[in-house]
């Protein structure tokens, strides 16, 4: 099968590659300039390379290569909507008809445009399930009593900011929220969260109560860890089973020299 990798930010769209290769793939990568961070040249059997806003030409470009499905791999940043960025004009028209600018609702309908032709969207839980975080404590640290509990409260308030679809991350200090993701990104968000908890911080990550494993399946890596060490947190708990974590093994060393803490957890009606 052709399947093309719709390539952003980090390392997962060379996992992805390598996973779909390794499954028996032809892959075709489509890197988006302003946040491809790794050449992904070697790995691809063909690579193009565009603007976020060069709708028309990835979709033309997929259509050439008689691709069969695509994967979404890697962050694109939702500000560049409302950067400098230069959109086509079939960018433009695409954006003007859709009834709010929510990340699903823009997804769906690049979901839409290409099953429209033919191209089917792989779940990213699928291609990359070896990514995805276990249940239960990671790292030699365990959440105190404390902890747990704000474990739990950020899980519930995680839970609601995703399912009116604005962000998947929290950060709280003592039962209270001291910030929510938003436009902004996971790793902002952070950062001013800590900043207001001063130290100790729990930061909570999950997937959207209806989420859509296809495409913004919630991740973490090694620079979510530095990130909130840098910031003095402590705790970063993730929907086990639903979230992805990147090389692992460099995540729990990490956290475990620092004195912190990786845990996998689920809500209580989550299977």
């Amino acid at each position: 099968m052709k399947t093309a990798v719709l390539a952003g930010y980090g390392k997962l769209p060379l996992i992805a590659i390598n996973n779909l290769k390794d499954l028996g793939h032809e892959v075709i990568t489509i890197a988006f300039n302003e946040e491809i961070n790794i050449d992904l040249s070697d790995a691809s059997d063909k690579i193009y390379k565009f603007s976020v806003g060069q709708a028309k030409k990835v979709l033309d470009t997929l259509e050439k290569e008689k691709v069969e499905s695509v994967l979404f791999a890697g962050k694109i940043n939702k500000s560049l909507l409302y950067s400098n960025l230069k959109f086509d004009m079939f960018s433009i028209k695409l954006l003007m008809s859709l009834k709010d600018r929510k990340d699903d609702t823009i997804m769906l309908k690049i979901v839409e445009l290409l099953e429209e032709r033919g191209i089917k969207v792989l779940e990213q839980t699928e291609i990359l399930k070896n990514l995805l975080i276990e249940e239960g404590g990671l790292t030699k640290l365990k959440p105190n009593k404390d902890e747990w509990d704000d474990i739990r409260f950020g899980f519930n308030i995680a839970k609601e900011l995703g399912r009116v679809d604005i962000g998947q991350t929290v950060v709280v200090k003592n039962m209270a929220v001291m910030a929510v993701e938003a436009i902004e990104g996971t790793d902002e968000a952070i950062k001013r969260g800590c900043n207001y908890a001063k130290k100790d911080a729990v930061v909570v990550k999950v997937a959207k109560p209806f989420q859509d494993f296809r495409f913004d399946v919630p991740t973490v890596g090694i620079d979510t860890l530095k990130n909130i060490k840098d910031n003095k947190g402590k705790v970063l708990a993730l929907e086990a089973g639903k979230t992805f974590i990147i090389d692992k093994e460099e995540c729990i060393k990490f956290a475990d020299k620092n004195k912190m803490i990786i845990v996998g957890i689920r809500g209580e009606n989550e299977g």
